[in-house]
């Protein structure tokens, strides 16, 4: 079964190069159709337009082939966890987690992902200290990790809080950790002499029936100190699996976010390496402003991105993160790029 899902990807990833290289292909044919036209004074105008737009595109199609034949990260293609949690600025700054929070789960739902909290820890005026959300694709090739993985960082926000009576601008910050999701067989190779596994009372959200039993399940790994929790399930035994999910995720987070600073010796991208400290985005209320300074991208459309409208943001990462891998290639292979 396993053999099949890892087949049936790789289809979707080939069909999706297949039909752009068809479509490429078939543009050089009408380029060269409209080439022969120009001789018919008639049919001049119109075989020059033709050529025009067929220029265009096949360029675009170029750069796009282009950008699907770059080495693919194979955990691009899972499911991912989001953790946010709240930084410095107080009860500015759990609201704004929660912001955050809401904004991922608006754009999982313009993308037809599912999406669910795992675990959460409300802060005092709303919003959330801590917050894990999971998202999974419905659809193969449509990894969510592949999406999200540039949001890891340090996000910071600029507004007047509510509670604000001079109307001056306050700055807070959160941080964002996104981390694909193990194989569900890695979830198991944990050893359990070194994990603390813990039950307690659900609070928050969730309904009564989570509230009268101790069904949580907090889980800490003894060597590292890090912990996972899961609040959301119905059952221990299902908290508990998510649980341990999350953690191994953060376990390999932290093992790949090592290797990436070791990398980022030799090599710093303009992406970096998605450390918590590594201040990634400014949200300007004040101005409707949302900068990314990593790729010195700013756009004046911050209402619909909190929104969840992130598809130009996310667009632009992964083009900069492309054109890196094609620099890389093209210095490795005596600068002849992909061929």
């Amino acid at each position: 079964m396993e053999r099949f899902r890892a087949l049936s990807r790789e289809h979707a990833d080939t069909s999706l190069v297949v039909e752009k290289f068809e479509r490429f292909l078939q543009r050089e044919a009408d380029l060269q159709a409209a080439h022969t036209l120009l001789a018919d004074p008639e049919m001049a105008e119109l075989a020059r337009q033709e050529m025009n737009d067929a220029e265009v595109e096949l360029a675009e199609l170029d750069a796009e082939l282009q950008q699907m034949l770059l080495p693919r990260d194979p955990d691009d293609q899972r499911a991912a966890f989001i953790e946010i949690r709240a930084g410095t600025g107080g009860d500015e700054s759990a609201l704004f987690a929660g912001d955050l929070a809401r904004m991922y789960l608006r754009y999982a739902d313009r993308q037809g992902w599912a999406a669910e909290i795992v675990s959460e820890s409300p802060g005092e005026q709303g919003g959330y200290k801590e917050v894990v959300l999971r998202m999974a694709h419905r659809t193969p090739g449509d990894g969510v990790y592949g999406r999200l993985r540039f949001e890891s960082g340090g996000h910071r926000v600029q507004r007047v809080p509510a509670t604000e009576t001079q109307g001056r601008i306050h700055t807070s910050a959160a941080t964002v950790a996104v981390m694909p999701e193990p194989d569900e067989a890695q979830a198991v190779q944990l050893n359990p002499a070194d994990l603390r596994i813990d039950t307690f009372r659900a609070s928050g959200a969730g309904g009564q029936h989570i509230n009268k039993t101790d069904s949580a399940v907090r889980v800490t790994h003894l060597p590292t100190g890090l912990v996972a929790e899961c609040q959301d399930g119905r059952s221990q035994h299902s908290n508990k699996a998510k649980a341990l999910q999350v953690l191994t995720a953060r376990l390999q987070d932290k093992d790949r976010r090592e290797r990436a600073e070791a990398e980022a010796a030799t090599r710093k991208g303009l992406i970096g390496s998605g450390d918590r400290s590594d201040r990634i985005r400014t949200y300007n209320f004040p101005q409707g402003r949302l900068t990314d300074h990593r790729i010195n991208l700013t756009l004046y459309k911050l209402t619909a991105i909190m929104d969840g409208d992130l598809d130009e943001v996310i667009h632009a990462l992964q083009v900069t993160r492309g054109a890196e891998l094609l620099s890389e290639l093209e210095q490795r292979h005596g600068g002849k790029g992909l061929a």
